[in-house]
């Protein structure tokens, strides 16, 4: 857990919510009340936001003790309790409405994740998350994604360098972006990976033919196609296929032999895990 992002995230979220007050609970149940409360599953899946949840609770009462019986990455079913959490009504009350909007979220594509890592496990092929993230959760989705099995591809536009389409068309071409990309990296002493999109075949063989780079994304390339580029690229670089692939046919993308595969589904249109948190 990268305690500076997630402390930044909380204190964020918990100003979002609480403005001046809670007003209902303060109204409605006397200063002091302590209770119990606990995290149900109501939906099967794999769990995630339990680490979260523990950090959401001591920021908001350090008073606050959590029994925990279930941790992230596990396999839950209907029925299951993650944790109780005992201590001021208040700052339960105040807690429980972020609490499962993360967890609920982190293990709706934990879940996601999980099933197509299952799916790949007869191939060598790995399974990426993008960019395509929910502004302010970036991090705690992609961390989810790594408690489902998955593998973070970059975090942001910082981390690596991604010519797409785009670059290439303003940069005038393929190999002026590349040439200018390695140029652009000496001259700053910095150290990223490069990797280039490419959307058909020829522009495959200029990458090729320019070298320079670490990785290619296939971009929209179908099975038969796929499977053509990647007996051209020949192991040379590492290889990623991306777009139009869905948990249906990623196994077939996954059997051309592509090193990666990247899916924006992981996190723009995860459907959320059924939780919920219930005093006891």
């Amino acid at each position: 857990m990268d305690k500076q992002l997630v402390d930044l995230f909380i204190k964020n979220a918990i100003a979002e919510d609480v403005g001046d007050g809670d007003h209902t609970s303060l109204s409605t149940i006397p200063a002091g009340t302590q209770g119990k409360a606990q995290l149900i599953v109501k939906e099967d899946g794999i769990l995630a936001g339990v680490e979260l949840a523990l950090e959401i609770f001591r920021q908001i009462d350090p008073a606050l003790q959590v029994e925990v019986f279930l941790k992230d990455g596990d396999a839950v079913k209907v029925g299951d309790i993650a944790f109780v959490v005992a201590g001021s009504t208040h700052a339960i009350l105040l807690a429980e409405r972020l609490v499962l909007n993360c967890m609920q979220r982190m293990s709706g594509i934990a879940t996601k994740t999980h099933r197509i890592v299952t799916l790949l496990k007869p191939y060598k092929t790995q399974i990426l998350d993008t960019r395509k993230t929910t502004p302010g959760l970036r991090y705690l989705e992609k961390w989810a994604v790594k408690i489902g099995g998955g593998v973070n591809h970059r975090i942001g536009l910082y981390d690596m360098i991604l010519i797409k389409d785009n670059h290439v068309d303003y940069a005038g071409g393929i190999a002026n972006a590349i040439e200018a990309t390695n140029s652009y990296l000496a001259q700053n002493h910095k150290q990223l990976d490069i990797e280039i999109e490419v959307r058909n075949l020829a522009e495959l063989r200029q990458v090729l033919a320019t070298g320079k780079v670490n990785r290619i994304m296939l971009d929209n390339f179908e099975p038969k196609l796929l499977k053509e580029a990647v007996k051209l690229i020949d192991g040379r670089f590492i290889t990623e296929a991306s777009g139009g692939i869905v948990e249906a046919n990623v196994a077939d993308y996954a059997a051309c032999g592509v090193d990666y595969i990247s899916m924006g589904a992981l996190t723009h249109s995860v459907k959320s895990l059924d939780l919920s948190l219930k005093a006891c």
